[in-house]
């Protein structure tokens, strides 16, 4: 069965290459006569496995010796409360509303501490990326980020500055666009988009900021705990963590993060350019904070909408279908979608506007 063109926002497609390597280790990997899913997470062989995707995560972000990375479970949505459990000391933090998961990361750091949403872009259905400046406290445990607006298609295209540590929710831009790790106390990210499979999430931490959780935290979340077992405290998702490696390694052979962010957008130009010339097809997201990895758009029309969606995956072109907050649709357009699926989306748009 021919494989199609999958603009899911997660969990996402994976790069060719890496799934022919998952096939080919599906009953042995390497030497060792057992699938990876079958070793313990405590042997000499996974143990070079899981230092060997933090050692290509180091090189792929440059990420300093002063920050721990750790492989944790229950993808972002855990560190929702695990972050002001872990950070909480004066019992407040700043949160930026840029959108659903940076709203849900809100609402669920209000059970553990006092939360002041400095901005927030929820009365325009997250059209933009909010004004923060002049709005930060003084005295907040962490400033709360979320880089990337999956669900709405925007992002930050300058990062905030203040006194306390910037937290950034990463899950949909990670390894798509360069940041410096130096800016930010803390990054996390669910791994289904443009780490590896689903099930897993991403930290990296400023060692500095370990050792302060609070004492209802579990030891699951205590991030020094965490890091003082090599995030092995219990069995971590280790088959998710393996493919993640090789999603890395892959990404190094592109270039590393700043060559695919050259190819991202280039996509991204491609498929907006289109959209602004469009005569039916426009756009949702504010031109100056549009995503290279969620391009979001709609006809006006709900049903030249679903219509369009049922063509595209007539043409092998999948999860097109936008968020019901948003309607309309979605490109999500991650490392793994090479330029050809951008193209044939582009033609596929261009065919129905002509002759629907």
């Amino acid at each position: 069965m021919d494989r199609v063109y999958n603009f899911s926002p997660g969990p996402s497609m994976l790069p060719l290459p890496v799934l022919e390597k998952v096939q080919a280790s599906a009953l042995a990997y390497e030497s060792t006569g057992m699938n990876v899913m079958e070793m313990s997470h405590r042997s000499p062989m996974y143990q070079a496995i899981i230092d060997d995707t933090s050692s290509r995560l180091r090189d792929l972000m440059h990420i300093p010796e002063n920050y721990a990375v750790l492989f944790l479970h229950g993808g972002a949505t855990m560190q929702f409360a695990s972050v002001p459990m872990n950070l909480g000391v004066k019992g407040q933090a700043d949160y930026i509303d840029s959108g659903n998961f940076a709203h849900g990361a809100a609402g669920e750091a209000a059970k553990y501490l006092k939360v002041n949403v400095v901005a927030s872009s929820r009365d325009d259905n997250y059209t933009y990326i909010p004004d923060w400046e002049g709005k930060l406290n003084a005295d907040a445990d962490y400033l709360h980020i979320t880089t990337n607006n999956t669900i709405y298609g925007t992002h930050y295209v300058k990062l905030p500055e203040g006194n306390a540590p910037l937290v950034a929710d990463m899950s949909s831009n990670i390894l798509g666009e360069v940041y410096d790790v130096n800016k930010f106390g803390v990054i996390y990210a669910g791994a289904q988009k443009n780490i590896g499979p689903a099930g897993l999430c991403v930290m990296i931490v400023r060692k500095d900021l370990l050792g302060n959780a609070s004492p209802i935290c579990p030891k699951v979340l205590n991030w020094a705990t965490q890091a003082d077992n090599g995030s092995m405290l219990n069995t971590p998702n280790t088959f998710a963590i393996y493919v993640a490696g090789l999603c890395m390694a892959w990404l190094q052979e592109q270039g590393g993060v700043e060559g695919i962010e050259k190819v991202n957008r280039e996509k991204a130009a491609m498929l907006y350019d289109f959209l602004d010339n469009s005569n039916l097809f426009k756009a949702t997201a504010q031109k100056e904070f549009r995503s290279i990895m969620n391009v979001t758009f709609i006809t006006g029309d709900k049903d030249k909408d679903a219509a369009f969606v049922k063509f595209a995956a007539s043409k092998g072109l999948v999860n097109l279908k936008g968020h019901r907050s948003v309607g309309g649709m979605r490109a999500s357009i991650y490392n793994a979608m090479p330029i050809e699926g951008v193209k044939a989306l582009v033609n596929t748009l261009k065919e129905f506007e002509l002759n629907g």
